[in-house]
């Protein structure tokens, strides 16, 4: 059996509402971040690829050109499956750090595809202000599906700091706060193997998170790139690497202990060499999937850990 007979996941959640697996189509719509255009500091968070900030040597191409690319290839890749949903997923850097005006276009462009029924936004917590929340409110009053993408990593703030994102926790329940509060969906993005974090550390972390409040999870091991500031940690030895079976032994535990109402849009990610340094497993797409429905399937799914059991009938 496959992730969706343990975990209530985003792929599943879309085919119930729209019958169907929604696509997501990425976006590059050239923002930045205040972690390395000066504003909060440069050189971005230790796990980021600096060589990737420049989109000097990138094809610059439309909103709506790189929407209609992402279908194109979508539809060739999977010829028998239908594919007349797609979600708007503005992924690349901070996408919610500009003018106001600036995102509203940007928006409204990508919506303003029939084929779009869905919105997600990745950013910072740092960089969130409530015009922007209103904003996506405002897409969302027009029956457009709107996700806004933290991306919180940890709930220590010494690993923050450590890590150089520039924000704390408080800083992220601010923001939760604020977009739950005007009904806008959360999903959360927490890293797994962060330098001096253990798996008690992982679980502090959601439980903060889940006391919060938050509407939907991403989970990714944490993997080395080149061009990064960890690059250098991990060549000269000094950053140690979760194992494919650690990693899927606390996602599985994090699982878990997550309510069953909660969103799992991706349990794990990988990443193409050249660029991936290490470790190697996270080079390929399905390893670490396969090793965490293993866990699931032996342990038991989502939600199971916070099953009490019933009292004794006297």
């Amino acid at each position: 059996m496959g992730l969706d007979a343990y975990v209530n996941t985003f792929g599943a959640v879309c085919k119930a509402k729209y019958g169907e697996r929604l696509r997501k189509l990425t976006i590059d719509a050239k923002f930045t971040c205040p972690n390395r255009d000066g504003t909060l500091g440069r050189g971005g968070c230790t796990f980021c690829n600096v060589a990737s900030f420049s989109h000097q040597t990138t094809e610059s191409l439309s909103i709506t050109e790189q929407l209609t690319q992402g279908k194109m290839r979508y539809r060739a890749a999977k010829p028998n499956q239908k594919a007349d949903k797609f979600i708007a997923y503005f992924q690349a850097y901070t996408s919610t750090y500009d003018e106001y005006q600036v995102l509203m276009a940007k928006y409204d462009e990508a919506v303003m595809d029939g084929e779009i029924v869905g919105l997600c936004v990745g950013t910072r917590p740092d960089c969130v202000p409530d015009n922007v929340l209103d904003l996506l409110v405002a897409y969302q009053q027009k029956g457009i599906d709107v996700w806004l993408e933290l991306g919180l990593q940890t709930a220590n703030d010494q690993t923050l700091h450590r890590i150089n994102r520039g924000h704390d926790f408080a800083c992220y329940c601010d923001t939760v706060t604020r977009a739950r509060s005007r009904g806008l969906k959360v999903c959360t993005h927490l890293i797994l193997g962060l330098p001096g974090e253990t798996h008690a550390d992982y679980m502090a972390t959601l439980n903060a998170v889940l006391a919060q409040g938050v509407d939907g999870l991403k989970l990714h091991p944490l993997h080395v790139v080149e061009g990064s500031s960890m690059a250098k940690a991990w060549r000269s030895g000094r950053l140690p690497l979760l194992t494919i079976e650690d990693y899927a032994t606390s996602v599985g535990e994090l699982i878990r202990h997550t309510p069953k109402e909660v969103i799992f849009h991706r349990v794990t990610a990988y990443a193409k060499k050249p660029m991936l340094l290490a470790p190697d497993w996270c080079g390929y797409r399905w390893n670490g999937l396969v090793a965490i429905v293993d866990n699931l399937a032996q342990l038991g799914g989502q939600g199971e850990a916070l099953m009490a059991p019933l009292p004794c009938a006297l």
